[in-house]
């Protein structure tokens, strides 16, 4: 029986884990909740959870090695051992930067960028599949700007702003209203009552299930974009001209690099594919629309498949280096469909 490889990409909402052969094909797969330390109370349970269901009818004697791709490096690596440990494997695994899977799971290509915008953001420069620079990715009180968690706070606010007249009307405020409250909780009443309800049950949402939370509320001003309300649009519009200037710094084109050259010569937007990832980049949303319509008219935009293989084909690389089997894999890896 040959070695086995294991690739998680843990994010702020969802854990996934592949485990593979040498020659790329998928022999288990596990999913579990977030396992962003920043976010999520114990993400080293989640990462067990999404490994044991990976493993679960496999040989575990038989895997070789492993890449987590996580946000935060020195919380995350503590994080990916103990659960590496309680699942049972030997050794240790490697962890990497979850932008840099994200990465490698959408191109065999040594150097590009990549975008991502989910419950967080960041961009990264990736040169011989290694993270050389990196913009944003800060977590939702300092950064993270034009993510679903950054999204749902200014959706949030906007509400609250409309109902007490600091802000244009929205139709935001029903639609907040309708995702924290309930069903037909705006009603008639816009007034006090409504904003301390709201206000109310936001902070608990936050205090019982994280920062991340916010993020579902992604989904509600993203389709008030759609329909036309000029407040969503606003926000939507704001949130892809700041990914857009995160994509641009990590290029090369953006303020950073103004008057100055990046170590090794400048880095032209371009010169490599850039990833986009992150659902709110690969699934049709109105702030993907934007963000392509800006980015496509300067760089190669490839779609993002499954950040877990692309931890996969780091492990198999990493056990087979300049192995034209672990190039092979590679491609394999990121050619399956994602489950």
């Amino acid at each position: 029986m040959g070695a086995l490889f294991v690739g998680v990409d843990g994010g702020g909402t969802s854990t996934r884990c592949v485990v593979v052969t040498e020659s790329g094909e998928i022999a288990g797969r596990g999913r579990a909740g977030g396992a962003n330390a920043i976010s999520v109370p114990d993400p080293a349970a989640n990462l067990r959870a999404a490994l044991l269901g990976a493993l679960e009818g496999l040989d575990r004697a038989r895997v070789a090695g492993g890449v987590f791709g996580l946000a935060g490096a020195a919380r995350a690596a503590e994080s990916a051992e103990r659960a590496w440990r309680e699942a049972g494997l030997a050794g240790r695994p490697a962890v990497v930067a979850d932008v840099l899977v994200a990465f490698t799971g959408a191109t065999d290509q040594p150097d590009g960028a990549v975008l991502v915008a989910g419950t967080g953001a960041i961009g990264a420069r990736v040169r011989d599949r290694r993270i050389v620079r990196r913009a944003d990715g800060l977590g939702w009180l300092l950064g993270d700007e034009g993510s679903g968690v950054w999204l749902g706070r200014r959706a949030a606010a906007a509400a609250l702003n409309a109902i007490d007249g600091r802000g244009a009307p929205t139709v935001l405020v029903a639609r907040v209203a309708e995702a924290v409250l309930g069903a037909g909780a705006a009603g008639d009443d816009d007034g006090p009552a409504l904003t301390q309800a709201l206000v109310a049950a936001v902070y608990a949402r936050v205090a019982e299930s994280g920062p991340a939370w916010l993020g579902t509320l992604a989904p509600v001003v993203d389709a008030a974009a759609r329909e036309g309300d000029e407040v969503a649009r606003g926000i939507v519009a704001e949130a892809a001209r700041r990914l857009c200037r995160t994509a641009r710094v990590v290029t090369g084109e953006g303020p950073r690099e103004r008057g100055t050259q990046a170590k090794g010569g400048p880095d032209q937007m371009g010169a490599g594919p850039l990833v986009l990832a992150g659902s709110l980049l690969t699934e049709p949303t109105e702030l993907a629309h934007l963000v392509r319509a800006e980015l496509g008219r300067r760089a190669v935009l490839v779609r993002a498949r499954d950040n877990a293989a692309g931890a996969a084909a780091l492990a198999v690389r990493a056990a087979l280096p300049g192995d034209p089997r672990a190039a092979e894999a590679h491609r394999v890896l990121i050619g399956q469909e994602v489950a």
